[in-house]
């Protein structure tokens, strides 16, 4: 049996499926005080001095700390249905249903929340290792919990889960250079769909 490793933004989809749900889940108040506060972190970010993972993790404290994990994950099924099904990539579809039909184990390894990537996965019938946000009861705290899952945490979530050994083939897919240590570690790797 082979494994095959998906990134989800911008490799299953034809673009960044963050920044969209952010926008629908925080309330229009708090998003125009979360701008002010973090505009010096937003230029950071986009004259390269701030990883995308760090800017992600303070839009989220900023935006979501204190907000309640049930609605959240209402939103969260909403953004699977009504968003993520129209910027999914025909292709990405194809080659998760030919890694299936393969018999293949196929599982998705993302940056993005699982509050939407597992009601997706769950309906294509697939795997998810991703970034979640911790939680006191139904309230988040603002922060991910174990962290962010991008770069080398990628592999280190998939080893702590998976006797890679145990596989004949790894096929890897990414899109970014949060992508590289996950094509590392494949024997088949897809850089924006096209095979290195």
């Amino acid at each position: 049996m082979n494994i095959a490793l998906f990134d989800f933004d911008g490799t299953i989809t034809e673009c960044d499926t963050f920044t969209p749900f952010i926008r629908k889940a925080i309330p229009r108040s708090r998003m125009i005080v979360g701008r002010l506060l973090l505009m010096p972190s937003i230029l950071a970010y986009r004259t390269g001095i701030l990883s995308a993972s760090s800017i992600r993790q303070q839009i989220v404290y900023i935006g979501l700390k204190g907000f309640s994990k049930r609605c959240l994950e209402t939103l969260g099924k909403n953004h699977a249905n009504e968003f993520l099904s129209n910027v999914v990539r025909a292709n990405a579809l194809d080659r998760i249903q030919w890694h299936l039909d393969s018999g293949d184990r196929v599982i998705i390894v993302s940056a993005s929340l699982d509050v939407y990537l597992k009601p997706w996965c769950d309906k294509i019938g697939v795997e998810l290792i991703c970034s979640q946000l911790d939680n006191r009861g139904d309230i988040l705290t603002g922060k991910y919990h174990k962290g962010d899952c991008t770069g080398a945490e990628k592999v280190r979530r998939v080893e702590s889960l998976i006797d890679l050994k145990a596989y004949e083939k790894i096929y890897a897919y990414g899109d970014t250079k949060e992508d590289d240590e996950l094509l590392q570690i494949a024997d088949e790797k897809y850089f924006q769909w096209e095979k290195i």
